[in-house]
């Protein structure tokens, strides 16, 4: 292979992550010559309404998937909170590179913790997982959806004259912006994050076996197992960005232990489950999602109690 093609999205952020992946591969494969193409996706260009109104996460991968399809790129580079739970036939994630901090991170102007928000304080989030874990944390909080990446929400807040944004600490960092003294990092348990947030995803073509050997080198054993455990808990629930759920895990011992949450935008209520196991990942994440549904998730997720056999 003389030159690799990389899809990505055009935004500061994922260009860092495509650099990344380029500049690791490279530092294994010196005789290899990479590029990097931009694909403008549907959410990229659709700023005005939130995700749950436009047709979802997949917004954000699905015109770089059909680029791999078509051949027009070789290797997609995706944030793995991005990717849904079902993607198109004939494609394959061939690496997960290890994970970067999955926190959540309230950033304010001044530097305020989470405690020391005033009353009423005004937070900006389009996410409904954020906007419903808030409501759980602090029901006087008012939320206001706000787009785009990094820095335009950070402008946003200062115009706008918001107490503070929330936004992923991975993307924090890979920007160059997080500071643990300046921003409030929530607890993963306080502050369940996304499915995947915080890792990357290396997808190519299914029988690509000529990328496949130079992409899987990047793939990290535990991060895989730990993404396919959070995956298998948010494709039994069906969820995506339209519903407040997520998911954490971790390895201890050679045994994932996983934070399944599922929650209700208006009331604040928060359900949530913790399983460990050393077994198959996506059967842990399934029973984790089995316990919130005997719990009552399906009524926060505004549907009928009507799955015990699914």
């Amino acid at each position: 292979m003389k030159k690799l093609r990389i899809g990505s999205r055009g935004s500061r952020l994922a260009l860092i992550q495509a650099e990344w992946v380029k500049e690791r591969l490279q530092s294994f494969r010196r005789d290899l010559e990479i590029e990097i193409q931009i694909i403008k996706t549907k959410g990229d260009i659709i700023l005005d309404r939130t995700l749950d109104k436009v047709g979802g996460k997949g917004l954000f991968v699905k015109e770089i998937q059909n680029a791999l399809i078509d051949g027009s790129i070789d290797l997609a580079v995706h944030s793995m909170k991005d990717v849904p739970g079902k993607s198109p036939g004939g494609l394959q994630m061939i690496a997960i590179p290890e994970r970067e901090d999955a926190r959540d991170v309230l950033v304010t102007a001044d530097g305020k913790s989470w405690e020391a928000l005033p009353d009423n304080a005004v937070i900006g989030t389009s996410s409904v997982r954020r906007q419903a874990q808030i409501k759980t944390l602090r029901p006087d909080c008012q939320v206001v959806p706000i787009r785009g990446n990094i820095e335009t929400r950070m402008r946003k807040m200062q115009e706008l004259k918001m107490d503070g944004i929330i936004l992923a600490a991975a993307g924090l960092i890979r920007s160059g912006y997080f500071n643990e003294h300046q921003h409030y990092a929530f607890r993963e348990e306080e502050f369940i994050p996304a499915v995947g947030q915080g890792a990357l995803g290396c997808e190519i073509r299914e029988g690509d076996c000529q990328t496949a050997a130079i992409v899987q080198v990047l793939d990290h054993p535990e991060t895989r197992r730990i993404i396919e455990a959070e995956r298998g808990f948010l494709n039994y629930l069906e969820g995506d960005c339209h519903v407040p759920v997520g998911a954490y895990g971790l390895i201890r011992n050679g045994s994932i232990t996983l934070a399944g949450m599922v929650a209700c935008v208006h009331s604040g209520r928060r359900l949530t489950a913790t399983m460990s196991g050393a077994g198959e990942p996506k059967e842990l994440g399934i029973t984790v999602a089995k316990d919130l549904i005997w719990q009552g998730a399906e009524t926060l997720l505004g549907r009928k109690a009507n799955t015990p056999g699914r």
